[in-house]
């Protein structure tokens, strides 16, 4: 019988094969008591199956292949600077010592404590980051249990169960999972799946982050979807909708086929516009930068055509680095990677954005931040240390010695914060100076993503070179709504009147004042949305690599004169969805 079950879509396509299942290595775990006289081999039987988990992971980075993502290589040394946390091993020897439990029972019980305190915070990425301590639990336990890898070898069939006309006598083979950790990722990226889907997962997730750089079909948080499909069942993997479809009709299929050989085709045809200029049809040159997380990611955008980068985002320097944060030299080379990977072209390089919503250390985290979110988070953060931001402040403008260069600050609603900020900024100068140490000049810039800056433009203009409109936070502020919550996600809504005024009102203040502006959140890669910011009067877009040949051919198609027009309608209206199409 046909049904479908509904995720998050976090890599577009189609993909249409045999499901191949996953199971969870802490089903069934063994508890039970052991002696006191066997408490030292328990531990040593943890101690070894946690070094068999560290070896492999080592061993997968040896031999990572040369085309395989850089996202996996630094997820796999977050894994590994888990496995090697003595803080983490400490608590389940005492599990072990004290309470004479067995070792899976006692990771599994200091997991529940970690899993809970990674509930309890209110950011979506830091929520999602459970799934590392998870992922990497998980392994240790197949290690006590001798099962292996969770990606195991596949026979694959050669005919498919259903007539189809899919042109190809192997069948493509699907992976369905519980989750999927970076290690399994790298597994899956050498085999022969061609889409996955997860019960749990957000856009942040890592399976998501990958999934987008290795441009697979995906879809995540697809809930009960490891319980509902079987082994062998033919599954259609929509990651444009973020639907999965288990046991189609052949109508169906041949329906979903059909639709796959148009996504390739079209993918063939965006390609050819890698090295066209972004021009409107009435000549409008636009501006396509792409979103970075780490310095590697450089080439993908050099890939894609993207004039520069618009979004680095620096905290992931910073995290999962159990509060050994990186110093001036470590972040100068990162930064330096960047500006030679883009060959000349700008980078925006983004202050860290962690605060108490993100701790970098678990020790560090206070329970008394009730709210997170609107707390104690990103220039507020850096702002409370001065010492950790002028080093990062040092290591952007040495780094401007070697490109150009444009300093990001997010999360600013205050002058206080602006003056603050420009204050350490020139101490920064000046330190660097007194050292002998060369630096650049570098473009100011902040982020426009609480409604308050939004709302005080000209004064954040007089400081700033220019503004990044970043639109996920400034959505979740001005409508008071967390997108993690799934009881009030569905009104999370981009073009709700007031978001659009906002986005609208910073565009056209910055061409006033001869300021430049971009939007670096998710509406810029979203081509459902690229007609409307055109028409807003946005000439500047950052995203996310993948995304940038899909926006440059809404781009090319686009009239921006007569999109004007339409743009203010769909403003002034009451209901702006229902004017999206014209």
């Amino acid at each position: 019988m046909t049904f479908s079950i509904h995720g998050l879509a976090v890599a577009r396509g189609i993909a249409i094969g045999r499901a191949v299942l996953v199971a969870s290595s802490r089903v069934d775990v063994a508890h039970y008591f052991i002696k006191p006289e066997q408490v030292h081999a328990e531990i040593e039987r943890m101690r070894w199956a946690r070094d068999a988990v560290i070896d492999e992971l080592q061993r997968l980075q040896r031999d990572m292949p040369k085309d395989a993502p850089h996202e996996l290589a630094a997820l796999l040394d977050v894994h590994l600077m888990l496995l090697m946390d003595e803080e983490l091993n400490a608590s389940v020897v005492h599990w072990i010592k004290d309470r004479l439990y067995n070792a899976e029972w006692a990771l599994t019980s200091q997991l529940e404590i970690i899993a809970r305190q990674f509930d309890e915070m209110d950011d979506p990425y830091l929520r999602e980051r459970k799934a590392d301590v998870e992922q990497v639990a998980e392994r240790v336990l197949q290690s006590l249990k001798g099962t292996g890898s969770l990606v195991t070898k596949v026979a694959r069939p050669t005919r498919p169960q259903q007539e189809l006309q899919l042109g190809d006598t192997d069948v493509p083979l699907v992976l369905i999972a519980h989750d999927l950790s970076p290690a399994d990722m790298l597994q899956f990226k050498q085999s022969v799946f061609t889409g996955f889907v997860t019960d749990v997962g957000g856009k942040t997730s890592h399976t998501a982050i990958v999934a987008r750089s290795l441009d697979i079909p995906a879809v995540v948080g697809a809930r009960t979807a490891s319980q509902l499909v079987k082994q062998d069942d033919w599954v259609i993997i929509d990651g444009d909708a973020g639907v999965v479809i288990i046991d189609p009709s052949p109508i169906i299929l041949a329906d979903y086929g059909f639709k796959q050989r148009q996504g390739d085709l079209e993918r063939e045809r965006l390609a050819r516009l890698r090295h066209t200029p972004a021009v409107t049809l009435d000549g409008q040159k636009i501006e396509l930068l792409a979103n970075i997380e780490m310095p590697e990611d450089t080439q993908a955008a050099i890939t894609a055509g993207a004039v520069g980068v618009g979004l680095f985002r620096s905290e992931f320097l910073f995290m999962g680095r159990q509060g050994n944060l990186p110093g001036e030299d470590e972040q100068y080379d990162a930064y330096r990677r960047a500006i030679d990977g883009m060959n000349g072209l700008p980078v925006t390089i983004r202050t860290v954005d962690v605060g108490a919503d993100k701790p970098l250390d678990e020790t560090r985290h206070d329970a008394a931040h009730l709210n997170p979110a609107l707390g104690l988070r990103a220039i507020r953060w850096s702002l409370a240390d001065p010492a950790m931001f002028l080093t990062q402040l040092r290591a952007i403008l040495r780094s401007a010695a070697h490109g150009q260069v444009n300093l990001l600050i997010p999360m600013l609603a205050h002058g206080s914060e602006i003056r603050q900020t420009m204050t350490l900024i020139e101490q920064a100068r000046q330190e660097l100076d007194r050292r002998g140490v060369a630096h650049g000049p570098v473009r100011l810039g902040a982020m426009i993503e609480i409604p308050a800056a939004a709302l005080s433009l000209r004064l954040f203009l007089k400081y700033f070179d220019f503004l990044s409109i970043g639109t996920n936070d400034l959505i979740q502020y001005t409508l008071a709504i967390d997108r993690a919550d799934e009881s009030v996600a569905h009104l999370y809504d981009p073009l709700h009147p007031a978001v659009l005024r906002l986005i609208a009102d910073t565009i056209a203040e910055c061409h006033r004042q001869g300021k430049g502006v971009s939007v670096c959140g998710e509406m810029a890669g979203d081509v459902t949305m690229t007609r409307l910011l055109l028409g807003l009067g946005l000439r500047s877009f950052s995203m996310h690599p993948s995304q940038i040949l899909s926006v440059k051919h809404q781009v090319l198609r686009s009239d921006t004169a007569k999109l004007t027009l339409w743009a203010n309608q769909v403003l002034d209206s009451d209901d702006p969805a229902s004017c999206m199409v014209s």
